[in-house]
């Protein structure tokens, strides 16, 4: 029997039932943990409408049928790049980046003195279009100029392939650029060949990044441990259990002496994997060496 919430829709391009909508919020939950709730309702449609043409498909069934078929991984894939949200700036949240300059390299440094070990590996997960890796490099690049020996590496990170090909790429319009400070634009930053309004990043800046694709709600593939782990404004898409299981599986990636930045807007649930804030949504180890600083 349809409902009347089936029946107002009655006069869209595509046929999108109760049940078509809550098996796809099932299926992004099932394959990366993102709650999509009936309020996303309207974003769902207007998003995988365009899917739908794509494919040539009549309704939200032939769909539904599709993602179960033959070609259902590839399409789940093309799913969650529909339904993420993908919204970002150059030094987002600076006092993050000001705390890694500040507080995080001098320890690094200091660090190496006493054990002699220069390698750094940093992992900003959930990078979206690249602007928040890419700001760390920009950060790690100016703090440590003039120090050799050192090796740096940022892995970026996200399930969304089409953002992840844009970071890969590191291509920018010129106007989301100009918010980028003087010193680090014109170091880091040059003119598209093609003058069609973009900036590149330079080969050598991009040289300290390496990208994957990964899905932080299934398995990892990385055996190292992390000085630093960036997961900014991601854990508001989970529900409370997976954030707790997130933050938990973060901590076991975590060197002794490493931090974990969130976003403005998130906070350690339950049981924080012993960690503890040292800065505003900046955490580390309880009693380790920069709790208190």
């Amino acid at each position: 029997m349809r409902t009347a919430t089936d029946l107002d829709r009655g006069e869209r391009e595509f046929s999108m039932r109760d049940a078509d909508f809550r098996i796809i919020a099932q299926a992004i939950y099932d394959h990366a943990g993102i709650v999509i709730g009936d309020h996303k309702r309207e974003l769902v449609y207007s998003r995988l409408a365009r899917r739908l043409r794509e494919l040539g498909l009549p309704d939200f069934k032939a769909y539904l049928d599709r993602l179960e078929g033959a070609f259902g991984d590839a399409e789940r894939n093309h799913l969650i790049n529909a339904l993420t949200t993908n919204h970002t700036n150059f030094f987002r949240e600076s006092h993050h980046f000001d705390y890694v300059r500040s507080h995080l390299v001098p320890h690094w440094k200091r660090r190496a003195q006493s054990d002699g070990n220069r390698k750094l590996r940093i992992w900003s997960a959930g990078c979206s279009t690249g602007e928040e890796p890419y700001t760390l490099a920009m950060t790690m690049a100016e703090a440590m100029d003039g120090l050799g020996g050192w090796d740096w590496k940022i892995l970026a990170t996200d399930i969304d392939t089409n953002v992840l090909n844009h970071c890969r790429e590191g291509r920018y319009e010129r106007e989301a650029v100009k918010a980028i400070p003087a010193q680090y634009r014109t170091k880091f930053f040059r003119s598209s060949s093609r003058d069609d309004g973009h900036m590149s990043v330079s080969a050598s800046l991009k040289s300290h990044l390496v990208f994957n694709r990964l899905n932080l709600h299934a398995a990892w593939p990385m055996k190292v441990k992390f000085d630093a782990i960036f997961c900014r404004n991601v854990t508001i898409y989970f529900d409370a259990e997976s954030k707790r299981t997130l933050i938990q599986r973060f901590r076991g990636m975590m060197k002794e002496d490493a931090c974990l930045f969130l976003g403005h807007s998130e906070s350690l649930l339950g049981d924080s994997g012993h960690l503890k804030s040292v800065g505003r949504t900046i955490y580390a180890r309880e009693g380790g060496v920069h709790d208190g600083a």
